[in-house]
């Protein structure tokens, strides 16, 4: 590259960056100033989308919460831009002067590194969903740095694909999407569909694709696996269930939906509709609107003094929650108490859901 397009690249690069920050400051900015009166913090959710159906159930979790005490509540939705996403966390923490609680899924693995360092220096509590660097933990860092939850990957991954396996007859072969593959949730996923193939040698995989946890490119990518392998697939497991809708609308352009079962994971309300009509096998999911406001429920309770952080067991700093399969012979229970009527929650109970610390 030459010096003249070295100094080109460099300032797109700064321009991009200073408007970017300029958006993030300006969108903190238009908040209301009533935010960030000294006093009760400000309740903050930072998520990747909101067109994604899931995160959609979390933010509306997390606003229940927020009813439930009487806070403000803020939504940033970094678009699956990490730099985006870190900026708009560091734009809230100076203006709130660090009086808040945040309750984080990492758009990124490495991302969270950095939302807990500046939390940590700002004064703020923080806990993180999902995503960290497995040499990252909350013990380093007390008492901001208050919980990380996750939901065994490896497990649900392994669980679906059974069932999967099971519904297909015990043979033939499978197409697998597969999520944002530096994340914990899309790796620990795609292990547990290995360990699962490795116990089913009557199952072939046909071909895994990455589809980045996005209805639109697994419905792009099922299609194009569709023209090539035909007849041979007999299932498609999915990561997240965004990516099995999307392949379901390929299965239906081509009249094969409900004679292809599908897996995922989530519980959105489009996976359980297939469930329901026998389009999908099962979907696990992890109930967003809990992880919304539980989130924010462990943070407030800690940054109000409420509990120690510091004197927590393990199993209550870095742990796996619950899950529920939902199957046919479930669904209609299911449906009746979490989408035909809001879940009832009680926020108090802040370790009901969980099921053992991370494993190391």
């Amino acid at each position: 590259m030459s010096d003249r397009a070295s100094i080109s690249h460099f300032g797109r690069m700064n321009r991009r960056t200073l408007m970017m920050g300029a958006s993030a400051g300006l969108a903190v900015a238009a908040m209301p100033k009533r935010l960030w009166a000294q006093g009760a913090p400000t309740l903050v959710t930072s998520i990747r989308s909101l067109s994604n159906p899931y995160h959609a159930v979390w933010k509306t979790g997390a606003e229940a919460y927020a009813a439930s005490v009487g806070l403000e509540h803020v939504t940033l939705v970094s678009e699956g831009n990490s730099e985006k996403g870190i900026a708009d966390i560091k734009a809230m923490l100076a203006k709130t002067g660090g009086n808040m609680v945040l309750n984080s899924d990492p758009n990124d693995t490495p991302d969270a590194r950095p939302i807990v360092e500046a939390c940590k220096s700002a004064g703020a509590s923080v806990v993180t969903q999902w995503n960290k660097p497995a040499d990252l933990h909350p013990r380093d860092f007390n008492p901001n740095y208050v919980s990380h939850i996750e939901f065994d990957g490896i497990a649900s991954g392994k669980q679906i694909a059974e069932v999967l396996f099971k519904t297909m007859g015990g043979s033939g072969g499978i197409i697998a999407l597969g999520g944002l593959i530096s994340t914990t949730a899309a790796i620990e996923r795609k292990k547990g569909l290995d360990e699962a193939l490795a116990a089913n040698p009557n199952i072939k995989l046909l071909d895994f694709q990455v589809a980045n946890w996005k209805s639109t490119e697994a419905f792009d990518l099922t299609s194009n696996l569709l023209t090539r392998f035909g007849d041979d697939i007999k299932g498609v497991w999915a990561a997240n269930d965004d990516m099995g809708t999307g392949a379901l609308e390929a299965l239906r352009a081509e009249g094969l939906a409900g004679k292809v079962p599908i897996v995922g994971i989530d519980g959105i309300k489009t996976a359980v509709d297939a469930v329901r009509t026998g389009e999908f096998a099962c979907t696990i999911t992890s109930d967003p609107f809990w992880q919304g406001g539980m989130g924010l429920s462990i943070g407030y309770n800690a940054h109000m003094k409420k509990f120690d952080p510091a004197t927590q067991p393990p199993e209550h700093r870095e742990f796996y929650g619950k899950v529920v399969s939902i199957t046919k012979d479930n669904v209609e229970e299911y449906y009746k108490n979490n989408i035909d009527s809001k879940p009832t929650m009680d926020w108090n109970d802040l370790w009901g859901r969980v099921t053992g610390a991370i494993r190391a």
